[in-house]
């Protein structure tokens, strides 16, 4: 990462001055500031179908900041599930998925809040859906890290410690327009669906999550998918 990189933050509301301990507990990787290097996904992020938002942009010095790439080669697409369903509130419809739960979060999960930023996927909309499809050992691990590269959703990178927001300088901020980014949001989620839809339709024999369970896989295995950053 370079030491000085150019984030976006997509909201309804300008920020001049993101306040460490603000926010909501059960975004994907909790508490934190969330952001993006792609000002068209911020803007995408930023607006709902009755209303304009606005592209807040910044500078941050990642000088001596302790980074977390959950889509670098060291960790799987597993390690990225285990911080989502500590976070976020999944909805568990069988014992297979109380059980995946517990097993993801203590053989994959990583302590986010030793980390200044979190860099990884944004499971919102239908990207969630196919999170919580795995934990319900409906698709397979291989049709997960496939699935998070449908709709070409991208990267957020999440600001954690009061040392990160100290390092963040606010640069201005442009308007996002509902009438073009609802669009273009709509139609890539439309587009992630129809490709999900498609995908299931193929024959799979990967891993469910209750075949990791029994199986008693761990991140070392060669079966879980790597690097699911594009």
């Amino acid at each position: 990462m370079e030491k000085l990189i150019t984030l976006y933050h997509g909201s309804e509301k300008i920020v001049e001055q993101p306040i460490f301990g603000e926010g909501r507990m059960n975004n994907d990787f909790g508490l934190g500031f969330y952001c993006t290097a792609n000002e068209a996904l911020a803007k995408e992020w930023a607006i709902s179908s009755l209303r304009d938002g606005f592209s807040n942009r910044y500078t941050l010095d990642t000088e001596y900041l302790n980074v977390l790439n959950l889509n670098s080669p060291e960790y799987t697409i597993l390690n990225w599930i285990a911080v989502l369903v500590e976070h976020r509130l999944f909805s568990i419809k069988n014992p297979v998925a109380r059980r995946g739960r517990g097993y993801l979060t203590d053989h994959f999960g990583i302590n986010v809040n030793a980390y200044d930023i979190i860099t990884g996927y944004r499971a919102d909309d239908s990207y969630f859906d196919y999170a919580e499809s795995f934990l319900n050992n409906t698709i397979t691990v291989e049709q997960l890290a496939r699935a998070m590269r449908l709709g070409k959703l991208g990267e957020q990178i999440v600001i954690k410690s009061k040392f990160a927001f100290s390092k963040l300088t606010f640069d201005g901020y442009n308007i996002a327009e509902k009438d073009q980014y609802y669009v273009l949001r709509k139609a890539r989620n439309d587009e992630a669906n129809q490709l999900f839809l498609n995908m299931l339709e193929e024959e799979s024999d990967g891993l469910f999550i209750q075949d990791i369970m029994r199986g008693g896989i761990k991140n070392d295995d060669p079966r879980i998918p790597r690097n699911i950053s594009e």
